[in-house]
C-alpha cells in the first residue's frame, strides 16, 4: 500500500492534434497496415522512459512546461496523426487497419513522485514494479461483431518534484522502434523551441505511402495474413489477465566502453581463426559480440546449477531494420514497421561450456549474415519459431537499438540522465552509450538474488578478453 501512496495523480487529459486552418468538415480515414505490421499487429507493446533532471516543483511543471507540451504535441500530431487513432481488428477474412478520426487524442497523464528519482534513474537494480509506475497503461475494448479496438499510444510525464522528470511513452507495435525515434524526436525538438520551430519534421515528414514497401519474394502478405488470424484467435484468452507480475523482478543496466567492445572482438576473431581459419570473417559488429557475451552470460547465470536440461534449446532473437534491404528505395522516415525477425538457436551445454562465446558470436554471426542476403527466407517459419522458443525452449528476445541516438531527445531540459525500456526477463534492451562514444547500454532483468553472479560472469568474460590481448 505504501508503493501505491508515492505516486499521486495530477492530471488526466487527452491531447488532440491541432485543427487545420482550411478543416470545415468532420472526416474518418484509415490507414491499412502493410504485410510487415501483421507479425506484430494486435496487443503488443513497448515501454520507454526518457528521464531528465528537473530541479523544480510539481506546481513549476504545471504551470510553465505543461502547457508548452501539450502545445507541441498536438501540433506534432498533424504530422504523425495516425498515433491518435487505433487499431481495429476485424474478424476474419477481414485485415487489420488504423482508423484515424477528428475526435482522436493521445492520453496524457501526470502524476507527482516521491520515489527516488536517482535511483531509478541510475544504471544499477530497480524494481520493475517501480519503474511500471512510470508508464501508461493502453486499453483495450470490442465491439459487437468481434472487432478489436487498441488506442495506439498513451504519454506520462512524471515530476519527482525539486530533483526530476520522466517523460514516458508506451506504444503498440504498429510502428518500429525507428518510428517512434522519429516521433519523440520532433516531439522534443518542437518543444525545445517553445512549441514554434517545426523544422525537424518538415525537413523529414513521416512517410505514410504503402506502396513503398514491396514484396521482395512474393506470397509475404498471405503467410503473414494466415500467421495473424491464428495469433489473432488467442487474444481474448490473453487479454483477460493482462496485469504483469513484477515484484520478483528487476532491471539493472551494464555499460560495455569501446575498449571493452574492440577487446571482446579481437580474442574472439583469434580463438575463431585457431580453430576454423577459413570460415573466420574478417569483421564482427559491436552487436554480435556484445549479444553473445550477455546471452552466454545469463544462461550460466541462470542455470548454473541445473545440469538436468543442459539439452534444452536457448533462442536468441533479434530484428533488423529493412529499409535499406529490399531492392528498392524505402525512406527512412516511413511509418510503420520494416522488421526481419531472425532467430538463432544453441543448446543449453554449447552456451554454458568454455565455448560458449565463441559458439554465441558463430551463431548471431550467421544468423547476421543469412538475413543480409535473403531477409525473409524464413518467413513462413517466424510464428512457429516464435512458439517453438516459448514453449519448447527459453528465450532471449533484443528489444531497442545503439542506432536511435535516444539520449539526442532534448524537450528543453539537456540530455537525458537516462533513457529505459520496461519489459520482461525474456528480453534484453539496447541503447548507445549516454557518456562513451562507441560503447553500448544493455538492459537486463532479472530476480535480485541473481545479479551479483551474473555481474561476476559479465566481468570474467571481459578479464579474459583482456588477458588475453595483452
Amino acid at each position: 500500500m505504501a508503493e501505491v501512496r508515492t505516486h499521486n495523480l495530477v492530471e488526466k487529459s487527452h491531447v488532440a492534434r491541432a485543427s487545420l486552418p482550411s478543416s470545415t468538415t468532420r472526416t474518418t480515414s484509415s490507414l491499412p497496415l502493410s504485410f510487415l505490421d501483421l507479425p506484430l499487429a494486435g496487443p503488443v507493446y513497448v515501454k520507454r522512459q526518457f528521464f531528465y533532471q528537473f530541479p523544480h516543483s510539481t506546481h513549476h511543471f504545471c504551470e510553465t512546461t505543461l502547457p508548452t507540451l501539450k502545445h507541441s504535441l498536438s501540433l506534432i500530431l498533424q504530422h504523425f496523426f495516425p498515433l491518435a487513432g487505433n487499431l481495429l481488428s476485424p474478424p476474419p477474412p477481414h485485415k487489420p487497419f488504423i482508423r484515424c478520426t477528428d475526435d482522436d487524442a493521445v492520453p496524457l497523464t501526470i502524476i507527482e513522485s516521491k520515489a527516488d528519482f536517482n535511483h531509478l534513474s541510475s544504471n544499477h537494480p530497480k524494481s520493475l514494479h517501480e519503474l511500471g509506475h512510470l508508464n501508461p497503461e493502453l486499453t483495450f475494448a470490442t465491439m459487437h461483431d468481434d472487432t478489436f479496438i487498441f488506442p495506439l499510444v498513451a504519454l506520462q510525464a512524471t515530476v519527482f518534484e525539486s530533483h526530476g522528470l520522466c517523460i514516458a511513452i508506451t506504444y503498440c507495435h504498429v510502428m518500429d522502434g525507428k518510428c517512434c525515434n522519429h516521433f519523440m524526436k520532433s516531439w522534443s525538438s518542437l518543444c525545445q523551441s517553445g512549441g514554434v520551430d517545426l523544422t525537424l519534421v518538415e525537413n523529414s515528414p513521416p512517410c505514410f505511402g504503402r506502396e513503398v514497401l514491396r514484396d521482395p519474394r512474393g506470397g509475404l502478405e498471405d503467410i503473414f495474413l494466415r500467421d495473424y488470424f491464428v495469433e489473432r484467435s488467442t487474444w481474448k484468452d490473453k487479454l483477460i489477465e493482462q496485469t504483469p507480475k513484477h515484484e520478483e523482478y528487476f532491471k539493472a543496466t551494464i555499460v560495455f566502453g569501446r575498449d571493452d567492445i574492440e577487446g571482446l572482438k579481437r580474442w574472439v576473431l583469434e580463438q575463431w581463426k585457431k580453430n576454423d581459419e577459413f570460415n573466420c570473417p574478417q569483421y564482427l559488429s559491436k552487436f554480435v559480440v556484445v549479444c553473445a557475451l550477455v546471452w552466454t552470460s545469463l544462461v550460466k547465470t541462470r542455470y548454473k546449477d541445473d545440469d538436468d536440461e543442459d539439452v534444452k534449446e536457448e533462442y536468441f532473437r533479434f530484428a533488423v531494420d529493412c529499409r535499406g534491404r529490399l531492392g528498392h528505395p524505402v525512406p527512412e522516415t516511413y511509418f510503420g514497421n520494416c522488421l526481419a525477425l531472425c532467430y538463432a538457436m544453441l543448446k543449453r551445454n554449447e552456451l554454458k561450456g568454455e565455448d560458449g562465446f565463441v559458439n554465441a558470436v558463430k551463431v548471431i554471426e550467421k544468423t547476421a549474415s543469412d538475413m543480409k542476403s535473403e531477409p525473409f527466407k524464413e518467413a513462413e517459419h517466424w510464428r512457429a519459431l516464435f512458439v517453438k522458443t516459448f514453449v519448447l525452449g527459453t528465450p532471449l528476445l533484443v528489444t531497442g537499438s545503439p542506432n536511435f541516438d535516444v539520449y539526442e531527445t532534448d524537450f528543453g531540459f539537456g540530455r537525458p540522465t537516462k533513457v529505459e525500456m520496461v519489459h520482461s526477463f525474456k528480453c534484453m534492451s539496447l541503447a548507445e552509450s549516454r557518456d562513451e562514444e562507441g560503447g553500448l547500454e544493455v538492459g537486463l532483468v532479472c530476480k535480485s538474488e541473481e545479479f551479483e553472479y551474473l555481474f561476476y560472469v559479465l566481468q570474467q568474460g571481459l578479464q579474459t578478453t583482456k588477458s588475453s590481448v595483452c
